[in-house]
Parts: C-alpha cells; structure tokens; sequence
C-alpha cells in the first residue's frame, strides 16, 4: 500500500509477527475490520493501476514487477485462507 501511496518499500521481515495481543471479542472485530478496511483499499489502489504500469519494477528492479506483486499479494491471501478453513475443520472435529 505505500508504494500505491507513492512510498517506498519499507517492510521488513523481522516485524512480520508484532501485533497486539487478541483477548477478547471486541479485539477479534477491531482485527478482522481492520483487515477487510485493507482488503477494500488494495482493490480499490489496484483497480486504478494504469494497465502500462504493470510490468515495470515496483520501486527498484530486485522487487520484480507491480503484477508480480499483486499476484503475489493475492496468493498470499488464499495461503492464509487455506490455513483459516484447516483450523476450523480441526476445532469442529473435536
């Protein structure tokens, strides 16, 4: 999202798992708000990608193209709803 904000990329791995702590019902829906409320500003960001900038390198040429990381960015997303749907089958089956 920086990026399609005209940042620069500045994540980094080592921040990937800092989050607050879940422990109530009211955390869990900050959680999951906040979550959709990104979801719904990366298409909107995505849908207005002119089609020309696509292929160009997001930023500097080692992070790969702009499709590159949309693609990625929504593989990723099916990989933790793959493990969400795991979980729930596995918390019925007790």
């Amino acid at each position: 999202m920086q990026v399609f904000n005209g940042g620069l990329i500045t994540i980094k791995d080592k921040y990937s798992f800092i989050m607050a702590e879940i422990t109530n019902e009211d955390d869990w829906n900050k959680l999951v708000n906040h979550f959709i409320r990104n979801a719904e500003l990366f298409v909107s960001k995505v849908e207005k990608v002119d089609d020309g900038l696509l292929d160009r390198p997001m930023v500097k040429e080692k992070y790969g193209s702009y499709i590159k990381n949309i693609e990625g960015v929504i593989e990723h997303s099916y990989y933790h709803l793959g493990q969400v749907l795991l979980l729930c089958k596995l918390i019925l089956q007790q």
